[in-house]
């Protein structure tokens, strides 16, 4: 048991300087450019298309760190503004549906799937998102208050209050991701050695077969639901040249996960924006379930069609 423990705080280590690397830099870099012309410049220009999803023009940087980097990033930059609590969730929303485009679009097309496909479902459920959520959503017009980072009530003055206030708020990201990631990450260690992901692999081959897959794609759920897209590549990649998955369940399985994976650690990422992470968590299961059986049944209808057409074509030809 102690080892088990160990090794997944060296995984959760291991994990929280990966990410920390990312987020310390991007989280002083932002706070340093919100006291140059250069930020707001941008943000005046993006302004106008952010407000139709109910977004404040400073709402681009997260998300373009979001979907060029990783959830991380986009987080580290939403602590560097202040934002109101229904921005915050608009956000978290779209980058749990599109963030990390790069490397997950990758493994798509390793894993035998078109990433651009995928990169294109991603972002339009992002972007349809938060127009529904912006229409829908009244409320939330209150500051978003980030757990152990605090907004500074009073301007830096000089370069020095400045990085020292940059250096001070990415420090606290950095701690805060290493007080989620590392008990996650010693957790998952030890589902994955008891053999709990094998049994929960079998206990889902009834919800697989519900979104139209075969029992052998339940355990690429199972990765990509625990550990995520870019995490799993290295088993989703196995489980089409070993477990015999067939392309049409690993499109079904990466549709599913596209919009609901990594469930665990990519909900909990957002608990110290001080958001509601249940509704981020049903949207995006919710989301899953009805675009993956949608997409199974139109697959299912056209392959019993080309079938139909085809068997209609040689009995013309025997006759």
């Amino acid at each position: 048991m102690k080892g088990i423990l160990f090794r997944g705080l060296q995984q959760g280590l291991k994990v929280t300087w990966a990410l920390g690397k990312v987020i310390f830099p991007v989280t002083l870099i932002v706070t340093i450019l919100q006291h140059t012309p250069v930020l707001p410049w941008i943000i005046e220009q993006i302004s106008p298309f952010m407000a139709l999803l109910g977004l404040s023009g400073e709402a681009a940087v997260p998300l373009v760190l979001g979907n060029a980097l990783n959830l991380y990033a986009g987080i580290a930059a939403i602590v560097s503004f202040d934002f109101t609590l229904k921005e915050v969730f608009i956000m978290a929303v779209m980058m749990s549906f599109s963030h990390n485009l790069f490397i997950e679009s990758t493994v798509a097309s390793k894993a035998g799937v078109n990433g651009w496909l995928i990169t294109g479902i991603r972002i339009s459920l992002a972007i349809f998102s938060a127009i529904v959520i912006n229409l829908l959503w009244s409320g939330g017009g209150e500051i978003a208050e980030y757990g152990l980072i605090s907004t500074s009530e009073v301007s830096p003055d000089g370069w020095s209050e400045i990085i020292t206030q940059g250096l001070q708020t990415a420090l606290l990201a950095v701690v805060q991701l290493a007080l989620i990631v590392i008990p996650l990450m010693m957790v998952m260690q030890f589902f994955r050695e008891v053999g709990w992901l094998d049994l929960i692999s079998d206990k889902l081959t009834p919800f697989t077969k519900l979104l139209g897959m075969e029992k052998n794609t339940s355990m690429t759920l199972v990765t990509g639901l625990t550990i995520g897209l870019a995490y799993g590549a290295g088993m989703m990649i196995q489980a089409v040249e070993e477990d015999g998955v067939s392309r049409r369940d690993m499109y079904l399985a990466l549709i599913f996960l596209v919009s609901c994976h990594a469930v665990v650690e990519d909900t909990l990422v957002f608990i110290p924006l001080g958001i509601p992470v249940l509704p981020l968590l049903l949207i995006r299961f919710v989301t899953a379930v009805v675009l993956t059986m949608t997409v199974a049944y139109v697959w299912k209808r056209m392959e019993n069609r080309k079938r139909k057409e085809t068997s209609n074509e040689h009995s013309y030809n025997t006759l």
